[in-house]
């Protein structure tokens, strides 16, 4: 069965679309700070620079719609650093698949990742190497401006998730190296550190401006929630990015692919169950917010200032998941080159900021 002949499933999505106002303004400079980095071909004289993307192959990823719809109240400053933020770690998927994937260089693979690491500094303040491509030369940029001093408790955390995040780049590669599907208890944790899952939180602070209480921050109804809030979106992105994973790229670490695998089943029965066990994980993150979040809260005898924050974030945190829905849904990226991606598009009409998400009080 080709590609073209499964039938890719619509996702619910509860959560309705909102669009950042600064959608416009974003666009207007978006190929600029790609251009700098050397991301972006110039369209000019050659350059000593290896561009990663063509304009059109740029436009197709509709970054900024994407930043756009998944952080629709953040400032036209967190808008731009976060939207930086998913060009830098688009720009390291899409160097590191034609690089090393689609060579099979493991051992080109792990120098590049190891001296990624040195541009992931644990402290702030240290010395980074000079960038010789623009992968480096984004993230040296990047860790210059992504710590202010209200984000700086997120130094250590982010740069933690980025390293796991180009980790699990080289183990992907070995897995497909080796033909080794990867069993799928095993998936689920490491589809979110190759998805970059565990910088969301950061983004939802970052566009939000509130910060999850420390009194519930480490408790077992939130580290759930955050886990289904992550898994919402490697896993759906696994359904979106099918074609251009499994038969572009010729990767085994997709959902459906595990699925197949380890349930022995068809690859149209695997998209299928893909889309339950999104849904489930999807279902699981609202069930946490409406059930089991409101007595945490009460048991941490959060004042009221404290609560607020909580509702801004975890309405930050809905925004997100339905951003990205849009976004896969949506983004040429994810299309199959004979037709639309999917029969039904989301709707971009901005909704009330009261009716996205549940209240967790």
């Amino acid at each position: 069965m080709t590609v073209h002949a499964i039938k890719l499933p619509i996702l619910r999505m509860p959560y309705p679309v909102r669009v950042n106002p600064y959608l416009l303004a974003l666009r207007e400079e978006t190929e600029t700070w790609a251009r700098e980095m050397g991301m972006l071909d110039s369209g000019e004289a050659p350059s000593a620079r290896r561009a990663i993307w063509t304009l059109n192959q740029f436009h197709a990823m509709a970054v900024d719609q994407l930043t756009a719809w998944a952080l629709p109240d953040a400032s036209l400053t967190d808008l731009r650093l976060n939207h930086r933020l998913n060009l830098w770690a688009l720009a390291w998927d899409d160097y590191f698949a034609s690089a090393f994937k689609r060579t099979g260089d493991l051992t080109g693979a792990q120098a590049f990742t190891a001296r990624l690491h040195a541009f992931l500094p644990p402290e702030p303040g240290a010395r980074l190497p000079e960038p010789t491509n623009a992968v480096e030369r984004g993230m040296a940029y990047l860790q210059q401006r992504l710590f202010p001093p209200r984000m700086a408790h997120w130094q250590q955390g982010l740069n933690r998730a980025l390293a796991r995040y180009i980790d699990a780049g080289v183990q992907e590669l070995a897995n497909s190296r080796a033909g080794r599907v990867p069993d799928l208890i095993e998936y689920a944790q490491f589809r979110r550190e190759s998805f970059a899952a565990y910088t969301a939180p950061y983004s939802v602070e970052l566009s939000t401006g509130a910060r999850i209480p420390e009194q519930i921050r480490h408790s077992r109804a939130f580290c759930a929630l955050l886990d289904a809030f992550m898994d919402y979106m490697g896993m759906a992105n696994d359904i979106a990015s099918y074609q251009r994973e499994v038969h572009d790229e010729h990767d085994v670490n997709n959902l459906v692919i595990v699925l197949q695998t380890s349930l022995r089943i068809t690859v149209q029965e695997a998209m299928r169950a893909a889309a339950d066990l999104v849904t489930a994980r999807l279902r699981h993150f609202e069930h946490l917010i409406r059930s089991e979040l409101p007595p945490v809260v009460q048991r941490a005898r959060l004042n009221h200032g404290e609560r607020i924050e909580l509702e801004a974030w975890l309405r930050g945190a809905c925004s997100f998941l339905s951003g990205l829905h849009a976004w896969y849904a949506g983004a040429p990226r994810y299309a199959p080159a004979d037709g639309p991606f999917q029969e039904q598009r989301t709707s971009t009409a901005a909704v009330p900021v009261g009716e996205q998400c549940v209240s967790a009080s």
